[in-house]
């Protein structure tokens, strides 16, 4: 897969645009699902991911390789979700509700759970949810990146425009903040 993407990439910065087309294709969910996290809506990361794409298309004959495709193109999304909350007047302020309570922890499905769990599962998930939006977009953006999506602190760095230490502040402090909201009282 790799090797495909390597190959299409060389296709593409020569004026390929069906190789462009599969570089899409090969990245568009995990672009989104990217700037989902970032923005917290369906609708701004929609549009952050199309400027993404069309951003790294404008710059790919600039892409030097030294990183992977993907990586170079979510780093470019993440920076489009953030411009895009900028311009919203968001930077800095609270996530916005979720289309659905669903939107940011999809629910999986477990074999007939009973109503008490049920019940505190979508009690924690309103919760995790609630310290989400509370939390900087950086916070925000950073802990995402890396427990959700398994990131490695370079590649969050990178994509931030962040050095490795302020990464790692970033998600201390949204994992701290997690924790004191989710600690059971007394």
């Amino acid at each position: 897969m790799l090797d495909d993407q390597a190959r299409w990439v060389a296709q593409a910065k020569t004026g390929d645009t069906l190789a462009f087309r599969r570089l899409v294709e090969m990245n568009t969910s995990a672009l989104f699902r990217t700037c989902v996290r970032v923005t917290g809506d369906k609708a701004i990361a929609e549009d952050a991911m199309q400027e993404a794409f069309f951003n790294a298309f404008r710059h790919l004959r600039e892409f030097d390789e030294r990183a992977q495709f993907s990586t170079w193109l979510h780093r470019i999304g993440v920076n489009a979700a953030l411009e895009q909350m900028r311009r919203r007047n968001r930077v800095e302020e609270e996530l916005p509700e979720a289309e659905n309570e669903d939107a940011v922890f999809p629910t999986t499905t477990e074999s007939t759970p009973g109503p008490d769990r049920h019940a505190r599962s979508a009690e924690i998930r309103r919760d995790v949810e609630t310290q989400l939006a509370r939390m900087t977009v950086l916070e925000r953006s950073a802990f995402l990146l890396r427990h959700h999506e398994g990131q490695s602190l370079e590649d969050i760095s990178a994509q931030l425009s962040l050095n490795i230490s302020a990464c790692k502040q970033a998600i201390f402090r949204a994992v701290r903040k997690l924790r004191l909201a989710l600690e059971p009282p007394g």
